[in-house]
């Protein structure tokens, strides 16, 4: 049994924490990077891995000291398994993860998702190999996934890179990107979404 010490440790941790906590926290985060010169992105890893695993021997675009981008790396992998202890081991009884608006809820079943409240993975039963063979489940995940692969490059970095690393160090460009970001899904949620799945 854990040491009384410990599971205090543990409930304070596994409390919700409000966004004035988190944002901060990114902010704080984000003034160490920047006081080092480094900036931070998610997407821009593919690209150091690309270049780890050779493809500079096909391509300009990955020549480049990818070893000079392996704190980017350790940052991605940290996020991935700083999720998984969150979610397994972090998680107050009565505060599960899956639990998602009523709202929400509903919204996904009038597109005919079979998605229930508390459901466990997140992800909706859309999204699954059977599905990946249909229309819109081609359309959906794989040209889905293919224009968001191509946007985070053809923006020159993802969410995480412009909306958190490039607006704190005031980019102009990244600003113009997160607009299109906000909008692009605005189009995806109100516009598109409908068209396939009803």
């Amino acid at each position: 049994m854990a040491p009384e010490w410990l599971v205090q440790i543990i409930d304070f941790i596994s409390q919700p924490w409000p966004w004035w906590v988190g944002g901060p926290m990114i902010a704080f985060i984000m003034f160490i990077l920047l006081y080092f010169g480094k900036e931070f992105g998610i997407s821009a890893n593919f690209r150091t891995m690309c270049a780890a695993d050779g493809a500079d021997e096909m391509n300009e675009f990955f020549k480049f000291d990818w070893k000079s981008q392996g704190w980017n790396l350790l940052v991605a992998l940290g996020a991935v398994f700083g999720g998984y202890l969150a979610a397994h081991y972090f998680t107050a009884p009565g505060n599960n993860l899956a639990h998602v608006s009523a709202a929400t809820v509903e919204s996904l079943r009038q597109f005919g998702f079979n998605y229930e409240v508390g459901q466990v993975p997140l992800v909706p039963d859309f999204y699954s190999w059977e599905a990946l063979f249909t229309l819109k489940g081609l359309l959906v995940i794989v040209v889905g996934g293919f224009l968001v692969g191509f946007g985070a490059r053809y923006a020159g970095g993802c969410t995480s890179g412009h909306a958190i690393s490039g607006m704190s160090a005031l980019q102009l460009g990244s600003l113009y990107a997160v607009i299109g970001f906000f909008l692009g899904g605005l189009f995806m949620t109100y516009v598109l979404f409908p068209l396939i799945f009803r």
